[in-house]
């Protein structure tokens, strides 16, 4: 099958018809709330604030930068661990970023900001619209390098609308609690990616296979994401939290569930390996997973040593599947997760999701008070209890896996098709398929002749370099 990987009609039309039908969706849509609006002078003059500083900007912008870092920072630079696609895993992060916070203003609005003529847009919006585009990281995750940047806007544009529809079921109909989106962002994304991975599987994806390993410098700057992730994560899980104890407490819960994690994934690290050294996949990836399974609990009254638990369960539970599992799914079930996101949040985020539920079911008057609880979980009805809420935390978790799935198949089978500019499997994970790289000339080629330099490697006794021919479409040649 002759693979055609010229993007330079596909890619500009799609992006540009994505982008001219965001604007009209939101001239028609879109406005300011009354926070963004000037109308907020006369909301503070007729004595319902005292200043300007009550404005939900200054409450909720602090987390929103912090959020802001780890979708366009901390995701794409955890991505570029793979030695010849740090252009793709950073620049193609950062076009679904782009196009999916749009998509998902619009989407998310319809569902929670609506009031029957407009989108009313805050600060909040901005948050909640970061948090459905992290869902399409963590999906990314699974099929990088594998995906051209086509397929990524169409997957985008899907897991987007699935996401909103999901998080209405729960947040709205099921009145879920899901503060850092342990079901909302990490289980729904997961095992999406994992499902479009799985329809997508490529039979001689071997052949890109030493493409598919890392260099020094590729792993270095994989750990600045993770740095970025977890110096953050606190700020993700509290970020649209209720002002006051439950977004203090979420802060709290996850910075002690992150710290616990570091040193139980450091130590089965080094269990693992014969000879007890560290392997830098399990550090750039196993030591977020405390944050992930805090996520849903965050805000409940976990206690600092629960937090501990959690964190400690999760950092050896990732550690072992990116050993064990990781693998396991490749060989036996041909789903080939490039990044291991089945480890850092599809089974951290089934964690968070039963810890939630657990925690939420345990909830009492003695823990939370009176006003407390009627505060944390909106329990002023009468039917309300405790463990109804803990079934509906259940349920919550369940409905995200079933979205996953069936919205995975659809898209996936939508992503199959052959005219969405996809590399060979011969020719993935490599950036010079989809980006302009410097052409050097050579002594000896010939005097027009032009190459581009794709790897640089240095052996003990020599220096040896690859060159690929400038058609990227055609097979990779061999050193």
């Amino acid at each position: 099958m002759a693979w055609n990987t010229n993007l330079r009609w596909r890619l500009p039309v799609i992006c540009l018809l994505l982008q001219v039908a965001l604007v009209v969706l939101f001239g028609v849509f879109v406005r300011y709330d009354l926070d963004a609006d000037p109308h907020w002078i006369e909301k503070k003059m007729s004595g319902n604030v005292s200043s300007d500083l009550d404005n939900e900007f200054y409450y909720r912008y602090p987390s929103f930068q912090d959020v802001h870092v780890m979708i366009f920072v901390g995701f794409g630079f955890l991505m570029t661990f793979l030695q010849r696609y740090g252009y793709s895993a950073v620049g193609f992060n950062f076009l679904l970023a782009a196009f999916g916070i749009q998509w998902a203003l619009l989407m998310q609005g319809w569902f929670h900001s609506f009031d029957g003529r407009y989108i009313l847009l805050g600060v909040e919006n901005l948050i909640n619209a970061d948090f459905c585009v992290g869902s399409v990281c963590v999906a990314f995750g699974a099929v990088l390098g594998k995906v051209s940047p086509v397929q990524l806007l169409i997957m985008t544009l899907f897991q987007v609308t699935l996401f909103s529809v999901n998080e209405f079921i729960l947040l709205s109909l099921l009145e879920v609690k899901d503060a850092g989106g342990s079901m909302t962002i990490h289980t729904f994304g997961a095992y999406f990616g994992l499902t479009v991975t799985w329809i997508l599987y490529r039979p001689n994806l071997y052949q890109s296979k030493d493409r598919q390993s890392s260099v020094y410098h590729s792993d270095l700057f994989a750990m600045i994401g993770t740095l970025f992730l977890w110096m953050y994560w606190p700020s993700f899980n509290s970020a649209v939290s209720n002002h006051g104890d439950a977004q203090h407490r979420a802060a709290i819960n996850t910075y002690c569930s992150l710290a616990a994690c570091v040193l139980t994934a450091v130590a089965l690290s080094s269990i693992l390996h014969k000879k007890g050294k560290l392997d830098m996949v399990h550090i750039q990836n196993a030591t977020l997973a405390g944050g992930v399974a805090v996520g849903t609990a965050a805000e409940m009254m976990l206690m600092p040593y629960g937090s501990l638990i959690v964190g400690f369960i999760c950092g050896i539970i990732s550690t072992l599947g990116f050993v064990y599992l990781t693998p396991f799914l490749e060989s036996r079930l041909r789903i080939q997760d490039t990044c291991g996101i089945h480890n850092l949040h599809g089974i951290p985020g089934i964690i968070g999701g039963i810890v939630g539920a657990v925690t939420a079911a345990s909830a009492n008057t003695e823990l939370y008070g009176q006003e407390g609880l009627a505060f944390a979980f909106g329990s002023s009805t009468p039917s309300w209890n405790a463990s109804t809420q803990g079934k509906f935390q259940a349920a919550g978790l369940f409905v995200s896996l079933a979205m996953a799935l069936v919205g995975g198949i659809i898209v996936g089978v939508i992503l199959k098709l052959p005219f969405w500019g996809q590399a060979a499997d011969e020719n993935c994970f490599e950036d010079a398929i989809y980006w302009e790289f410097h052409q050097v000339h050579l002594p000896g080629l010939g005097q027009g002749t032009r190459s581009c330099l794709l790897s640089l490697q240095m052996p003990k006794d020599q220096k040896s370099i690859v060159f690929r021919s400038e058609d990227p479409a055609l097979k990779a040649s061999e050193p």
